[in-house]
């Protein structure tokens, strides 16, 4: 039988591939996963944000804080 997966599980399935992160301001990020710790703050690179669905600016590498996030999910 396999073992019940977890949340941090399937994020680090998801590490060096990208992700849509959705935040609580309505604002998306899209960038590759580097890195998350046990609150999911998260580093993306290769970053860009998106408002509306429409492209604002690219970032490069950003540090999202873990409490502002309500999705992630692989592009």
């Amino acid at each position: 039988m396999e073992p019940q997966s977890r949340p941090i599980d399937a994020l680090n399935k998801a590490r060096n591939k990208r992700v849509i992160v959705e935040l609580k301001n309505h604002k998306q990020f899209i960038g590759t996963l580097v890195a998350f710790d046990i609150h999911i703050n998260t580093v993306l690179d290769d970053a860009e944000e998106y408002v509306d669905g429409e492209l604002k600016r690219k970032l490069g590498t950003v540090f999202i804080r873990g409490d502002t996030i309500i999705i992630i999910s692989p592009q």
